[in-house]
């Protein structure tokens, strides 16, 4: 989700490395996706016995959604990448590049929000962007839990307020959602723009995208109250630190993590294998409970106690879903404007 940067070295070695041998020969499978706690999850939960039982080697590159998809774009006619996993958002904009495959013999239990046209990625969690807060912090100030979106205005929160930019879904999402409120919405985000600008900007410590700076920040007391998802909140709070997400009254966004085989020539069929094993009944409770995420099956049978933060249930009928086809549309548009007139 971060803007795009240059791969490390090590990543353009091991990228540059790939085997061009044919798919049924391939020895090692390259599989993009997030950072921080999320690769964690991955490689205790899910490489070791995919590696396994296919008898392949996974290399996993980490980078946010926007890192991959420029990778992506960068490598276009040479796909090193064999399993992209992104937000929604930037799926999309992959599907209509034409950089995902088609996966076939997907749960037929889905949810229909899980499913992508002609089945070329498929959500593998379900996330909501909302707030985070510090509950040890605002107890000791006597501060009532945040409620609403209105509240990063606060002058309370003055410099211990962290967003994320908004070529972060977080941060998009929190503009979208502040444009929905005051009369706009994705097709009009004047309101949300003079909001950041006049109210919330003057809030701000960080316009922050990493997963790791944005913890670190909490655990040096300089932030409190922060825009964020469950994911990122859940497993935060799974290191004992006293965090919680809040719901916004006006409602709490959609945001789907989604993944995909690339589609290139001599296409590793293990790489839609890795895809499908993610929708893997035990790989989803793993993935809430590690991680927050909301499951995409709907037959999965969620045990009370790992409930307690993810959208599933009542909370994820009332997420807002946001318009990626307009949004994606204006996005780089919104970007620069962002950094002209917000985060200067």
């Amino acid at each position: 989700m971060k803007t795009f940067r240059l791969l490390t070295a090590v990543s353009i070695a091991a990228l540059i490395a790939a085997p061009s041998v044919a798919s049924a020969q391939q020895k090692t499978l390259y599989v993009a996706g997030y950072g921080g706690s999320f690769e964690k999850t991955i490689r205790d939960e899910v490489i070791p016995a995919f590696e396994k039982e296919n008898g392949v080697k996974v290399e996993y590159v980490a980078g946010n959604s926007t890192d991959t998809l420029a990778k992506l774009q960068a490598q276009k006619g040479n796909q090193q990448i064999d399993v992209a996993i992104v937000d929604d958002g930037p799926m999309y904009q992959a599907i209509q590049l034409g950089f995902c495959g088609k996966l076939d013999g997907l749960p037929a239990d889905l949810y229909d929000t899980a499913r992508f046209k002609d089945d070329r990625a498929v959500a593998i969690g379900i996330v909501a962007t909302g707030l985070m807060y510090n509950t040890k912090v605002f107890k000791e100030k006597g501060w009532a839990p945040p409620t609403s979106w209105n509240d990063l205005k606060d002058t309370k929160y003055a410099k211990q307020l962290v967003i994320p930019p908004i070529n972060n879904t977080y941060g998009l999402e929190a503009l979208v959602m502040l444009s929905k409120m005051n009369g706009g919405g994705e097709s009009n985000v004047e309101s949300g723009f003079k909001i950041f600008k006049e109210q919330i900007n003057q809030n701000v410590l960080a316009y922050e995208p990493s997963p790791g700076k944005m913890t670190e920040l909490f655990q040096s007391g300089q932030a409190v109250i922060a825009v964020w998802g469950t994911g990122r909140v859940q497993s935060f709070a799974n290191t004992g630190f006293p965090v919680d997400f809040v719901y916004p009254k006006e409602g709490a966004a959609t945001l789907l993590t989604t993944a995909c085989p690339i589609n290139k020539p001599n296409a590793s069929p293990l790489a839609a294998s890795f895809v499908k094993m993610l929708l893997d009944p035990k790989i989803q409770l793993v993935m809430l409970k590690d991680y927050g995420y909301g499951p995409v099956l709907k037959s999965l049978v969620i045990p009370p106690e790992l409930g307690k933060m993810a959208p599933i249930g009542e909370r994820a009928a009332k997420l807002y879903n946001p318009d990626w086809t307009v949004i994606n549309e204006k996005r780089e548009e919104w970007t620069k404007r962002w950094n002209r007139e917000v985060e200067r």
